[in-house]
C-alpha cells in the first residue's frame, strides 16, 4: 500500500491498483468543507494518522465504499497529528475512526479500524431513501408539473412551495402564490417571494417616490406599512437605497 500527499487531495492504490481520491480537510479548511456542506450532503470524516500503520488500509477501503454511492457522501481526511484542535473537537482516542455528520452535526461514528461489512452499513445509513431521490429530482427540475407532483407528495415542502409561488408571480397568479406560501413557515425566500406578490397585485413603478408617500403613514396604517417593507424586499440588500429607507422606517415607527 502506497501513501502520497498531493495539495489538496490524497492518493491511494490498493492491491487492485484501483486509485481513490480523497479530500484532506485541516483547521482552516474545516469550517467550509465538513460544517457548512455537511448542511447539503452528509460529509464522512476519516481521521487518520500518519503513524498509525492501520490507517492507510482502511482509508482506502473507506474511500471504495464511498465511491460506490456515486457521489451521494462527501468524504474527508483530517491528519490528526497536523489537526489537533479536530481530534480534540472529536474527543479522539484512537485512529483510524471515522465519523458522519448531518446539518452541521455528527450524526454518527466510532473508532478502530472496522471490516467492510461495518463500514458499508454505517454509509448505508447516510443514503437518501428512494422517496426523497425522487423528491430531490422533481425539485431540481423545477417545472410547474414537477412542483406538482413534488407538492402533492409533500404539500408543505418549502422549497417546493417557493418555487412554485415565484413561477405563479411570473405567470399573473399572485392571489394564488400567496394562499400557496401560506402553508409554510416564514423565511427569506418566502419573504421576498410573498413581497413580489403583493406587488404584482398592487404594481409599483417608482420605488423611490412610492416610499417617500408611504412614509408618512406608515406608523399608523397597516397596509402602507406592508406595502413599504414589500418594496424594500423587492429591491434587496444589494439596492444600496435599502439601507437608507429601512433607516427611515424605523425612524418613522419609533
Amino acid at each position: 500500500m502506497k501513501t502520497s500527499h498531493s495539495g489538496r487531495d490524497a492518493t491511494y492504490a490498493d492491491a487492485d491498483s484501483v486509485i481513490y481520491m480523497a479530500i484532506e480537510v485541516t483547521e482552516a479548511t474545516f469550517q467550509a468543507e465538513v460544517l457548512e456542506r455537511s448542511a447539503s450532503i452528509p460529509v464522512v470524516v476519516d481521521l487518520w494518522s500518519p503513524r498509525s500503520p492501520a490507517c492507510p488500509p482502511f482509508s482506502a477501503m473507506v474511500e471504495k465504499v464511498v465511491a460506490a454511492t456515486q457521489g451521494q457522501v462527501y468524504l474527508v481526511r483530517v491528519n490528526v497529528d497536523e489537526s489537533p484542535q479536530i481530534a480534540q473537537a472529536f474527543q479522539l482516542q484512537s485512529v483510524p475512526a471515522l465519523y458522519a455528520l448531518k446539518d452541521g452535526k455528527v450524526f454518527d461514528g466510532f473508532m478502530g479500524a472496522q471490516p467492510e461489512e461495518v463500514v458499508q452499513k454505517f454509509i448505508e445509513v447516510l443514503l437518501p431513501s428512494p422517496e426523497s431521490q425522487m423528491m430531490r429530482g422533481l425539485l431540481d427540475a423545477g417545472d410547474e408539473e414537477s412542483l406538482r407532483v413534488a407538492l402533492s407528495i409533500e404539500p408543505g415542502n418549502s422549497e417546493a412551495v417557493v418555487a412554485m409561488a415565484r413561477i405563479m408571480v411570473r405567470t399573473e397568479r399572485a392571489t394564488d402564490a400567496l394562499q400557496l406560501l401560506a402553508r409554510v413557515p416564514e423565511n427569506e425566500d418566502v419573504r421576498k417571494v410573498a413581497a413580489a406578490a403583493r406587488l404584482a397585485l398592487d404594481p409599483v413603478d417608482d420605488f423611490d417616490t412610492q416610499l417617500v408617500e408611504l412614509l408618512a403613514t406608515v406608523k399608523t396604517d397597516e397596509v402602507a406599512r406592508q406595502k413599504y417593507v414589500d418594496i424594500l424586499e423587492t429591491m434587496g440588500p444589494d439596492d444600496p437605497r435599502t439601507a437608507k429607507y429601512r433607516k427611515q422606517l424605523t425612524a418613522a415607527l419609533f
